[in-house]
C-alpha cells in the first residue's frame, strides 16, 4: 500500500482495559473532550488494509496541526499544517503529494471546534460496554470516507482511529497513551522546513 492510501486511510489504534458494561460516552462528552486536547504526543502502530504494521510517534497540536513520524528504518513522514497535508513517500526521490486538509478525514480530530452533535456528522453511534466508537463523516463531503474515533471513559481518553476510504480500504493506528504537553515546537508541522532537510 502507498504511503499517501496510508495516511488517508490510515489513523486507528486501540488496546485497553475498561471497567464492564460502562455506559456510552454521550457525543457531547467526546466534543468537549476533543476541543479540550491541545498539545499532545503518543507513540502509535499503524496497521494498513494490506495488513503492513507500522511504528511511530504521533505529535497533535490542535486546531489544524499534526506529525506523524515513523520508525526506522521506514523514513515515511506525514504533516498536516498550514490547512495542508504533506505525505512523504520514502520510496520515493520526489517531493511530497500535498493535499488541502479539509478535504482529508483528518479534519474531523483536528478542527477548531468539533461538534458530533452537528445534523448528518456522526454515523453511528455505540458501546460495547468498554469502548464507546463513534463513526464521524463531513456532512458537506461523505464521499471524502469515515473515521471511526474509539474511546475509554470516564474520564474520556482517545485509543485508536480508524479511516475508512471512499473505496473501502482501512488504516488503523493504535494509540500507546496521550501524553498532553504545554506546547511543541512550531517546526514540527512544517511542511516547508521537512521538505528543506529532505533536499527538496
Amino acid at each position: 500500500m502507498t504511503t499517501r492510501r496510508s495516511l488517508l486511510a490510515s489513523l486507528a489504534a486501540f488496546a485497553v482495559a475498561a471497567p464492564a458494561a460502562a455506559a456510552p460516552l454521550s457525543l457531547g462528552e467526546i466534543s468537549a473532550y476533543l476541543n479540550g486536547l491541545t498539545a499532545a504526543k503518543a507513540g502509535f502502530t499503524q496497521i494498513d488494509d494490506d495488513g503492513m504494521i507500522s511504528t511511530g510517534t504521533l505529535y497533535l497540536h490542535r486546531p489544524g496541526r499534526a506529525r506523524f513520524e515513523y520508525d526506522p528504518p521506514n523514513a515515511a513522514l506525514v504533516i498536516a499544517g498550514g490547512g495542508t497535508v504533506a505525505i512523504f513517500d520514502a520510496k520515493s526521490n520526489t517531493p511530497p503529494e500535498q493535499y488541502p486538509l479539509a478535504r482529508t478525514p483528518l479534519k474531523l480530530i483536528l478542527g477548531r471546534n468539533i461538534d458530533l452533535e452537528r445534523a448528518r456528522m456522526v454515523v453511528a453511534h455505540r458501546s460495547d460496554g468498554t469502548t464507546t466508537s463513534v463513526v464521524a463523516q463531513d456532512p458537506e463531503h461523505p464521499e471524502l470516507g469515515t473515521i471511526e474515533l474509539v474511546f475509554t471513559g470516564p474520564p474520556v481518553e482517545l485509543r485508536q482511529w480508524i479511516i475508512t476510504n471512499a473505496d473501502g480500504s482501512r488504516t488503523t493506528v493504535i494509540l500507546g497513551g496521550l501524553e498532553r504537553t504545554e506546547t511543541l515546537p512550531a517546526g514540527l508541522f512544517s511542511i516547508q522546513w521537512a521538505m528543506e532537510e529532505r533536499g527538496f
